[in-house]
């Protein structure tokens, strides 16, 4: 297996089905093997159903069900433990950000990255566009809270969270297991482990369209802040070593 693309879903209902048709139409015409692994959170509405009736229409499906409610992070862990492609990649659910962008992660895989990460802000690559704005508290929140990112877990890197991320099986396999977040800031807890195994990280330009029923509320954003912290706290404790 080439390819293992990786699917969070809670509450996914309204838009699952017609995005994942979009990601197997892309990946339908590539000259490598794939499968689309689709990790229901513990969903409260119909995503189990609409999975199954996506797994009965579209070929490469797979799917699994954490028996209760892990966050986002504690499902791309389970989806990347269950892959078994070389390169594994974690993508939202909601089609922010379009899958053609693999176009540009293999000409990094040939420079020799092991990880290559999407990016929504033109300092980390030139290209980086945001279709369409978040509300100004969320863009005043995200540029406060990577300041401090970036003053404590991985500097250099202004876009930590966005929903496009591709993993080198030997990173996963090395980073993986010392995760321990497992709700928002689970992005940032990787890339720091990422760093401290020495893994060449490359940033891709991606044309972001913002999810008006996004669920990343201000509550959100504050227990990232906690998670932030604690991840500074492993590091300097060694924990990540």
């Amino acid at each position: 297996m080439y390819l293992s693309v990786i699917v969070p879903a809670y509450n996914e209902e309204k838009n699952l089905e017609e995005n994942i048709k979009k990601f197997s139409d892309y990946l339908k015409k590539q000259k490598y093997d794939y499968e689309i692994i689709i990790v229901n959170d513990a969903s409260q509405d119909k995503t189990e159903e609409k999975i199954n009736n996506i797994i009965s229409q579209i070929s490469h499906i797979k799917k699994q069900n954490n028996p209760k409610n892990l966050g986002k992070g504690g499902t791309v862990k389970s989806g990347f433990q269950k892959a078994t492609g070389k390169y594994r990649m974690f993508l939202d659910a909601d089609n922010a950000t379009a899958i053609d962008h693999l176009d540009l992660v293999w000409p990094q895989v040939e420079k020799g990255y092991d990880i290559i990460i999407g990016s929504r802000n033109y300092r980390d690559v030139k290209g980086a566009f945001q279709k369409i704005k978040q509300p100004l508290w969320k863009r005043s929140l995200g540029i406060s809270g990577n300041l401090l990112i970036q003053l404590l877990t991985v500097p250099g890197i202004w876009d930590t969270q966005c929903g496009f991320k591709v993993f080198s099986e030997k990173a996963v396999k090395k980073i993986i297991p010392k995760q321990t977040i497992n709700r928002w800031a689970f992005d940032v807890e990787l890339l720091v482990l990422a760093k401290k195994h020495k893994f060449k990280i490359a940033k891709i330009p991606v044309v972001w369209e913002n999810a008006f029923n996004s669920r990343v509320g201000i509550k959100g954003y504050f227990s990232s802040l906690k998670e932030i912290i604690k991840i500074t706290w492993n590091r300097i404790n060694g924990r990540y070593n």
